[in-house]
């Protein structure tokens, strides 16, 4: 089993204004099996969180650890923290022009594992996880990213993380701009990977929808920067009928 531990971590940016705090305070603990969802307002700090473990350049720790069994990932470089079984799916994920999808994903295999897979049991593996999330053989050739859709980027972040079999993976707003058949698709592949038992999921949104593909064992509502409540499944249950009111405004203010 791995763990990722996150304690009281506060984060700040720079802006034209100065630095302004962002995350105020966070602790969390994921275990391998186990998926966290997390969910909130805009603003409220949740892809901060994601981007911070990640390695985000961006973002300063002001103080706080994050620790992957053990290991100070705020110590490592982006491509150690990679190596060492963190995957971020990118809530807006970028082109990269002139690199085909085939050599992105052998050379990415290659750096994370320390040596060349094998290539006949490679390219079986990548076509039936292409073929699992409905993305075109054709696809394999492509520069990665370049001129697909908002959901078939998405399909392809999930294929990365199929592949690489990371030990915690961040998803980060994945079913952002995803139809209900894409959705759907994208589930499945998470819950495939997550289904072998060496993965932690930590599930970014602001949306109950995808919860009822993905189910999560715990649920934390981010506001301001902080987790205001956590709970079970019923926490999100709770959230689709009454929203984010009563973290916020006039109702947080009142106690409601």
């Amino acid at each position: 089993m791995s763990t990722l531990e996150i304690k009281d971590l506060h984060v700040s940016i720079e802006t034209e204004q100065g630095r302004k705090p962002i995350l105020k305070g966070v602790s969390l603990t994921i275990n391998t099996g186990e998926t966290h969802a997390i969910m909130g307002p805009n603003g409220s700090g949740k892809s901060t969180l994601a981007s911070t473990i990640a390695g985000h350049p961006r973002y300063s720790v002001d103080s706080g650890s994050i620790t992957l069994d053990g290991e100070d990932v705020l110590a490592m470089s982006v491509d150690e923290r990679a190596r060492a079984g963190l995957f971020l799916a990118m809530q807006y994920p970028v082109e990269v022009p002139g690199v085909t999808m085939t050599n992105f994903l052998r050379t990415a295999k290659t750096a994370l594992d320390g040596e060349a897979p094998s290539l006949r049991h490679w390219t079986k593996d990548v076509k039936a996880a292409m073929a699992d999330l409905r993305i075109d053989a054709d696809f394999a050739q492509r520069n990665v990213n370049e001129g697909f859709s908002g959901g078939e980027k998405k399909r392809v972040e999930i294929l990365q993380m199929e592949l690489f079999h990371p030990k915690i993976a961040i998803l980060d707003e994945t079913d952002s701009g995803l139809d209900v058949d894409a959705l759907k698709i994208v589930s499945e592949g998470v819950n495939r990977e997550h289904s072998k038992g060496g993965m932690g999921t930590l599930l970014i949104t602001h949306y109950t929808r995808i919860l009822r593909y993905i189910k999560p064992d715990y649920v934390h509502v981010f506001v301001d920067g902080h987790i205001a409540e956590q709970g079970g499944p019923e926490l999100a249950d709770r959230l689709e009928e009454e929203g984010y009111d009563r973290f916020t405004g006039a109702n947080a203010a009142a106690g409601a």
